[in-house]
């Protein structure tokens, strides 16, 4: 296996609470030897992992500040070094001397998601257990921060361990057959090889699937609510938020800009966009904001296309011409408490059509229904790992490999090329294999200070 890079050795300090005010806050310094810090910043060092009453002193022994003391000694400790906590006055200006006196002590500014590197240098995490925990800070459901805990926790990395292990299992069984040419096949459906290769690629095509459900959790669904002025635009987005999040009027092309509002179905999070009614105007505020309506539309993954009573008109048939294809379509004719109709969904030429009352909420468990169907989601219970969009592209990687493994066939070298590439694959997700380029990408998009 490639040795990971080594952990760099000096000392890193950041402030590890969100800015602001609070009742506490927290500055974090990792490093070795870092008893000699300690005694300066605070004339002693605690107990390893017990918490103790400190006075934090500048360089003239003027206390900055007072609070709490933590020292966890290498190896026990998030980072695998030497890590400092102090637990001080959560006061932006209180949290910036302390900082400064951390830098005046010889350690430097940490990096974006250093700490958190430091870790897996130091084989404290694995990969995927370090994107866990920037997933677990950015959770915006509770669905997703369970599923981000269990990725840290190491769940996902057991079962891409359990198929990488089967991979060798077999390239070993198939590089020991190569030396024995006139026996390798009998010798490899004896051990049944190409059964458990169907058997693995059995595991990746579930975990991908479960995968790809973890993903929707950590990143959601763009819907972008489109339609001509007063065909209910808003008043749908407050019944999909639960609350009064647009203001709704009987005077068209009240929204002039996009509003975003996220809301939770089942878990997963849909970011749901209300943009200005779509028509030839001569207003310039309405105009801009219909211009930024079609940005938002090229940025979509779902489109509720509104319309209302009077059903397709030219205009509206103009705004169907100008939707991008690709891009999934689910009708929504609202306003049927007008017409006396009940709610009911319907195939039409392909298309999902949702008659409802935005007003009166009558349809709209159809349509959270229609979206999490667009959005790919089914139920997994607790099993649903979340994942990036990088970790899809690994296992849909060890999937094509597996897959041509199968149909190899006598080609021995080429089976156990194959298997090796699988390998590989699974391999990038954990960090086995990870090129530097790759690391410096994953950790800068941490938060200072994790």
């Amino acid at each position: 296996m490639p040795r990971r890079p080594e952990s760099p050795s000096d000392t890193i300090a950041a402030i590890a609470t969100a800015p602001g005010r609070g009742g506490i806050g927290v500055v974090r310094v990792s490093g070795r030897g870092l008893e000699a810090f300690a005694r300066e910043l605070c004339g002693f060092v605690p107990q390893p992992r017990i918490a103790r009453f400190a006075r934090f002193m500048d360089a003239r022994q003027q206390a900055l500040d007072e609070g709490l003391l933590l020292f966890f000694p290498a190896p026990y400790s998030f980072t695998g070094e030497d890590v400092i906590e102090l637990q001080g006055h959560g006061g932006p200006v209180v949290m910036q001397m302390l900082l400064a006196r951390c830098l005046e002590l010889g350690a430097r500014l940490a990096e974006p998601g250093e700490f958190t590197k430091r870790a897996f240098l130091n084989g404290k995490l694995d990969l995927a257990q370090a994107e866990g925990v920037a997933d677990l800070i950015e959770a915006s459901t509770a669905a997703a921060a369970r599923s981000a805990l269990r990725s840290l926790s190491g769940v996902f990395s057991r079962e891409v361990e359990g198929i990488r292990d089967g991979l060798i299992d077999l390239r070993m069984l198939v590089e020991a057959t190569l030396d024995f040419p006139e026996e390798e096949l009998d010798f490899l459906h004896a051990a049944h090889a190409f059964e458990r290769l169907d058997g693995l690629r059995a595991r990746v095509d579930d975990l991908l699937d479960r995968a790809a459900q973890g993903a929707l959790l950590r990143s959601g669904v763009n819907v972008v609510l489109v339609g001509q002025p007063n065909v209910g635009k808003s008043s749908l987005l407050n019944q999909l938020a639960g609350e009064e999040r647009a203001i709704v009027t009987a005077v068209a092309g009240t929204t002039r800009d996009a509003l975003r509002e996220t809301v939770q179905i089942e878990g997963i999070p849909l970011h749901i966009i209300d943009t200005a009614g779509l028509r030839d105007t001569a207003d310039e505020v309405e105009r801009i904001g219909i211009a930024r309506t079609w940005r938002e539309i090229e940025r979509a993954d779902v489109i509720l296309r509104l319309v209302d009573r009077c059903g397709e008109t030219g205009a509206e048939e103009g705004i169907d011409a100008r939707l991008p294809g690709g891009v999934e379509r689910i009708v929504v004719h609202n306003k049927i408490d007008l017409r006396g109709e009940a709610a009911r969904r319907e195939l039409r030429d392909g298309t999902v059509h949702v008659h409802l009352s935005a007003r009166e909420g009558a349809g709209i468990d159809l349509l959270r229904a229609e979206l999490l169907r667009v959005a790919g989601w089914h139920a997994h219970g607790e099993d649903v790992v979340l994942a990036r969009e990088r970790h899809l592209e690994a296992l849909r990687d060890t999937a094509a490999a597996i897959v041509r493994a199968g149909e190899c066939g006598d080609a021995l070298e080429l089976l156990a090329e194959e298997l090796r590439a699988a390998q590989d694959a699974l391999g990038s997700i954990t960090g086995e294999f990870s090129a530097d380029d790759l690391l410096g990408v994953i950790f800068s998009r941490f938060c200072i200070g994790k």
